[in-house]
């Protein structure tokens, strides 16, 4: 009976083998040009470059990078399935069964995220600066009281 009870737990133990062997939350380094950039994502997890930071296998986000002086840019993380974590889940039909694919599915233990890490070079922000004129701009002469005057050809100096 023993051994029963001990063959149950340990196929339980081992039901999920992406959880087990991969874990459930997965660490994104983010590196800019020039570095000290401000990173914000859409999940709450901000950091300065370079950093690194830890979130849940199964979340996708948006990284925001900025700095001042530069154009900030956003980077959308993905999930996919990880050969690992593939693995990991195909091991499942040997020990855990369905019970072990489902906590593996639910827990996003298979997943991973893309792009890791986030490499960013930060755009400085255009300065807009007015034409250079080649030739200056000519005035119009207006006649004066004292200027003589022609009807016929105009104005005279």
């Amino acid at each position: 009976m023993k051994q029963l009870v001990f063959v149950v737990l340990a196929g339980v133990a081992l039901a999920s083998c992406s959880t087990v062997t991969r874990g459930t939350t997965n660490k994104i380094q983010v590196v800019s040009t020039p570095s000290e950039a401000h990173v914000q994502t859409s999940i709450g997890n901000s950091c300065t470059t370079p950093c690194t930071f830890e979130v849940s296998r199964k979340s996708e986000f948006v990284s925001t990078i900025s700095k001042d002086g530069y154009q900030p840019m956003d980077v959308p993380v993905k999930t996919r399935v990880a050969g690992a974590g593939a693995a990991g889940f195909a091991g499942n039909l040997l020990l855990g069964g369905v019970v072990g694919m489902g906590v593996d599915a639910a827990s996003g233990a298979t997943l991973e995220q893309y792009p890791n890490p986030i490499t960013v070079t930060l755009q400085p922000v255009a300065t807009v600066k007015a034409p250079a004129s080649s030739r200056p701009k000519r005035q119009k002469r207006v006649a004066g009281a004292n200027d003589a005057f022609d009807r016929r050809s105009g104005p005279t100096s």
